[in-house]
């Protein structure tokens, strides 16, 4: 798991006076970049050195976040496939699980435009970021009880 801290700006807020939801999809991408830089750890985006597509991403808005508390972006790794990877991202603030969305990235050839197997090198260090849904879930309820 990474986590990332992130510090809502007041632009970031909508005229209902919380964190506007549009702001998650950066978030989550901040997220993102970690497992990035396993493929390409200079992230350069040149179509010869980048190596992933995503191809599908969610979010589900659970609760309202605020300005003035700090956000904390959780990002797994749910799924290990072949030549793809799910990540599930979390935004926690307060003690609360606020949103959580996942992603489906792919190892992709840009010149050949196809994907490609994920190496084995890399599969190693996913999966050591790889956790249960289950497990995950059981964690996040007990963190919000401790909340209550």
């Amino acid at each position: 798991m990474f986590k990332e801290t992130v510090v809502p700006k007041f632009g970031d807020i909508d005229g209902l006076r919380h964190v506007n939801n549009t702001r998650l999809a950066e978030w989550f991408e901040m997220g993102r970049n970690p497992y990035f830089r396993m493929f390409t750890p200079d992230l350069d985006l040149s179509y010869k050195n980048w190596k992933l597509i995503m191809v599908r991403t969610d979010f589900n808005f659970l609760r309202q976040m605020y300005y003035q508390y700090n956000i904390e972006i959780r990002s797994y790794i749910q799924k290990i496939g072949n030549t793809s990877f799910t990540l599930r991202h979390e935004a926690w603030q307060e003690g609360e699980l606020k949103a959580d969305g996942t992603a489906v990235v792919v190892h992709f050839d840009f010149i050949k435009q196809k994907p490609e197997r994920i190496p084995d090198n890399i599969r190693k260090q996913l999966q050591e970021h790889l956790i249960n849904p289950e497990e995950l879930k059981k964690e996040n309820d007990k963190e919000m009880l401790k909340k209550e």
